[in-house]
């Protein structure tokens, strides 16, 4: 009942939060994360990297360098959160219009609580492989934070370490086009979180401890989805923002813009990646589109071409880029000149983004094959190739030489998403 009363109100207020007496104080608590956690989309540096020191297996299957695995409640493309001894997930279940947040024990794979957001009110747009939870949880070490849309809006929600609803806020009315996948990203006091579409989107940072809005922009009135990423380019930090044929930079604290131009495309998917001079953008509607943007305030495009990075999103390392496009090719260019350096094939189609770990890039395609190769600008050189389920959208997490990665299995007419923990035994 507290829950539908919180839902209720949210629709007529900007934020809600708890009773007076739960309330938390203003200022929010340092952010508490250790070197060994994945706290949010992308991994610690925000730029898909992993501890260098790790060595995750090479070779895995269904019964082979599997610690555990746990099933997961209803459909989503949220990614594993680690942090501490907690795994967060987001899902959504359809039959009966719910969407919620999932925590598992690190160790074991046991379900420690699930805890529902919304109840109704979901869109029945949206593309085929859309979702109502493709946001991937962030968390603090304190609170975790989630994105859904719901009933015709767009809501970033935070809840305890041990599940129970802290405050909601509405970001802004939301038209679904293709779906939405927007993941909040953390930042001192804030948690900044997007949500562009048709209907006009916006960008925004919120109080960590109370939700309340610190600063938010307006955006043009078009679908598209990327992620607020926060990289330090041009010697500051910056929230990154490409789609709605604009690539913009803004200042983390304050909201204000630092720079922006027209490109990217429309509709773009990816979350930028930077040599802390130039940051790459890519789009996919109205056409496939690859820049190099300088991100020191002038917004030159240093180089472009019309390679499709729509969905998965880029590497870089040594100044060099590392890829793999919509259709399974795996490229490496030079991040300064876009040189082609070279190409090799996988196979199938991938949503998921790469992961490097040390000088190994491990990418999964929506079939459940996992494809590893080096991080070499020498040659192309697989490492490896391993099954797992019939369909993965979500991108795996790297912890402790452990892979945590979101699969689904169907079998019979039934479909079933499972959390599985792969290692070395």
């Amino acid at each position: 009942m507290f829950r539908a009363l919180i839902f209720c109100l949210s629709i007529l207020s900007v934020s809600i939060s708890c009773p007076a007496e739960e309330q938390e104080p203003l200022k929010p608590k340092p952010i508490q994360v250790e070197a060994s956690d994945w706290p949010w989309w992308r991994g610690p540096a925000r730029n898909g990297i992993a501890d260098s020191s790790q060595n995750p297996p090479l070779q895995w299957s269904a019964t082979e360098n599997i610690l555990w695995k746990s099933p997961i409640q209803g459909r989503g493309y949220s990614s594993p959160t680690v942090v501490g001894n907690r795994i967060f997930l987001a899902s959504a279940d359809t039959e009966n219009e719910t969407q919620f947040v999932l925590c598992y024990d690190r160790e074991t794979g046991k379900q420690l609580w699930k805890t529902v957001v919304f109840t109704g009110g979901l869109s029945k747009k949206g593309n085929k492989k859309s979702t109502h939870a493709s946001s991937t949880v962030a968390c603090d070490g304190t609170k975790v934070y989630i994105n859904f849309i719901n009933n015709g809006a767009a809501y970033t929600s935070a809840l305890s370490l041990e599940g129970r609803l802290i405050w909601q806020t509405k970001i802004t009315d939301y038209i679904i086009h293709q779906g939405y996948g927007s993941s909040p990203a953390i930042y001192q006091d804030l948690v900044i979180v997007s949500a562009d579409n048709k209907g006009g989107g916006a960008v925004a940072a919120l109080n960590r401890a109370t939700g309340m809005v610190v600063w938010k922009i307006d955006r043009p009135a078009t679908a598209n989805y990327p992620s607020p990423i926060i990289l330090e380019v041009a010697g500051k930090e910056q929230v990154l923002m490409t789609g709605c044929n604009l690539v913009t930079g803004i200042a983390p604290l304050t909201g204000k813009k630092l720079w922006e131009i027209e490109g990217a495309t429309t509709e773009c998917v990816t979350s930028t990646v930077t040599n802390g001079e130039l940051i790459l953008t890519s789009g996919g509607y109205p056409k496939n589109h690859i820049a190099a943007v300088k991100a020191d305030g002038s917004g030159e495009v240093v180089w472009e071409n019309s390679n499709r990075m729509y969905v998965p999103s880029m590497l870089i390392q040594d100044n060099k880029i590392y890829s793999v496009t919509d259709n399974g090719v795996a490229v490496c260019w030079d991040v300064k000149t876009g040189k082609e350096i070279w190409k090799g094939r996988l196979g199938g189609t991938f949503s998921s983004s790469p992961v490097l770990v040390d000088d190994r890039i491990y990418v999964t395609n929506e079939a459940g094959e996992t494809y590893i190769f080096k991080a070499s600008p020498k040659e192309f050189e697989l490492l490896g190739e391993n099954k797992l389920g019939t369909e993965v959208f979500a991108t795996p997490t790297f912890c402790d030489s452990r892979i945590y990665m979101r699969v689904s299995q169907e079998g019979d007419g039934k479909r079933q998403e499972m959390l599985y923990c792969i290692g070395r035994k």
